[in-house]
This record gives C-alpha cells, sequence and structure tokens, in this order.
C-alpha cells in the first residue's frame, strides 16, 4: 500500500484505540455509520453533478474514510481488514475482465454488460448454492438502496428471463390503471394504508417507465427537486425584491411569477 493509505489506516486505528481514541469514534458500529457511508457517496454524485474537481477530490476522500471505518470494525472483530477488501476487489475485477486479463475477447462495451451480468449471475448462484438456498434472479439488489433506484434494478432483473412489457405503451396504460385505482381509493375515503399501498405501484410503475426510456429514475427526481427550488427561490426573491412577503401572497400571485419564471428560463 502507499504512504498515504498506510497513513489513513493508522489514523483510524488511533480514532478507535479503546482508551486513547476518540470517545464518539469509540462509540461507533456498522449500523451506525452506515447512514454516513450512503450519505457520503450522494456527496460524490453531488460534487461530479456540479463539475468541482476540487469537491469531488474532498468528497471521494470522506467516502475512502468510510471503507476504512467499515475495515478497522471488521479487523476488531478479526472478521477482516483492509487489505483483504481491497485484495477481494482486485480478484473480482480481474476474474470479471477475462478480456482484459486474460484470453478472452469481447465485441463491444454491450457485449461486456452482458458478460458482467452473466458472471454476477453465477456468482450469486454459487452463494446460494453455498447457503443452501435457492437463487432467485432478484438477489443481490440491496433493500438499503433508494426506493426508486431499486424498483428500477428489481424490474431490469425480471426483464432479463422475460417478465416485461415490449411496448412503453403498456407501462403507460398500467400508469393510467394505477392512477385510476388511486383515484378511486381516494374517493372511498380509504384509511392511510390503502393509499400508501396504491401510491407505492403507481412509483413503482414510474421507475419501470424510467427504465423502458433508459433514464435513472434517481437522476431524474434529482434533476427535477433542483429545478423547483431554484425556481422557487426565483420567486421568493421576487417578492421579496419589491418588499413583499411570499407566506402573504395569493396562490394566484404566486404561480404567475412561477409561470414567469419558466418563461425566462426558457429564453435562456
Amino acid at each position: 500500500m502507499s504512504r498515504e493509505t498506510d497513513r489513513l489506516i493508522d489514523v483510524m486505528a488511533r480514532l478507535r484505540h479503546p482508551t486513547e481514541g476518540c470517545p464518539w469514534d469509540i462509540e461507533q458500529s456498522f449500523d451506525t455509520i452506515a447512514p454516513y457511508t450512503i450519505e457520503e457517496a450522494y456527496e460524490v454524485a453531488d460534487a461530479i453533478r456540479q463539475g468541482d474537481r476540487g469537491a469531488l477530490r474532498e468528497e471521494l476522500g470522506d467516502l475512502l474514510l468510510q471503507v476504512v471505518y467499515h475495515a478497522r470494525m471488521a479487523e476488531e472483530e478479526g472478521a477482516f481488514a483492509y487489505e483483504d477488501v481491497a485484495r477481494a476487489i482486485a480478484d473480482k475485477m480481474i476474474r470479471r475482465h477475462p478480456h482484459v486479463f486474460g484470453d478472452a475477447s469481447v465485441a463491444d462495451a454491450e457485449a461486456q454488460t452482458a458478460n458482467w451480468e452473466a458472471q454476477k449471475a453465477a456468482e450469486r448462484a454459487r452463494r446460494a448454492e453455498a447457503e443452501g438456498t435457492r437463487p432467485s434472479t432478484l438477489d443481490g439488489v440491496p433493500v438499503g438502496m433508494p426506493g426508486l433506484t431499486r424498483a428500477e434494478k428489481l424490474t431490469k432483473r425480471a426483464a432479463r428471463v422475460g417478465f416485461d412489457w415490449p411496448h412503453v405503451d403498456q407501462v403507460f396504460d398500467k400508469m393510467d390503471e394505477e392512477i385510476a385505482e388511486l383515484r378511486h381509493e381516494i374517493a372511498e375515503g380509504a384509511p392511510r394504508e390503502r393509499l400508501e399501498d396504491e401510491l407505492g405501484d403507481l412509483l413503482f410503475c414510474m421507475a419501470n417507465l424510467a427504465r423502458h426510456l433508459k433514464i435513472d429514475p434517481e437522476h431524474a427526481l434529482r434533476a427535477a427537486n433542483a429545478k423547483f427550488e431554484r425556481r422557487f427561490r426565483a420567486i421568493e426573491a421576487s417578492f421579496a425584491n419589491e418588499g413583499a412577503d411570499i407566506a402573504e401572497a395569493t396562490l394566484e400571485a404566486m404561480e404567475e411569477r412561477w409561470q414567469r419564471v419558466k418563461k425566462e428560463e426558457g429564453n435562456k
């Protein structure tokens, strides 16, 4: 390992030292650190989206710290250490790229993707056999993923064995069906559990639509969030510039300014 990597591992070991370390770091566990790991991954993605290489360097460091943190806790348990993590991923990359590290060949990126997925499926099957369980096409899709992303991946897995609509129009038909069912439950005064169930079906269907359109649903929603935030801040500013409080404005006045902001963005 490099000198800086060794230094980072030593820093984490010192932070986790039972008597001389940081009280907060000593108290942490895999469960308490996991949310930070997810958060840091999102911050890496955000730095990439902004095109800020300085921020990306910093956020990648924060994410690397998470890897070192989990590896240190595992080492304390006698399970594995950082070097085992690095060795395992290097071995996996070599195994899954026989066209680079072996004599195999692939026609293009699409063929490599298919080969990659086939190898992953074989690995899942071997793991299930070793554990004495029945393998499933849906094995390995993490439960902790954001809901839209997991929905897209579940439908993608099911599509590999033919469980899919062949045309996007059929997905729209299913969305219309789910919207009608949700409207019906609302009209009937259904309990929250029923509304949640029907809304979940609609969101799942929308994630499926995103897959058919080859669009990342989480990315699309993040972009929509950013657009809403940008436009809402603009109408807030327009009221503030006139010495007015948006909280006292009518919905009609806010809508008029919203449409004005949209038009200005379109002109740009």
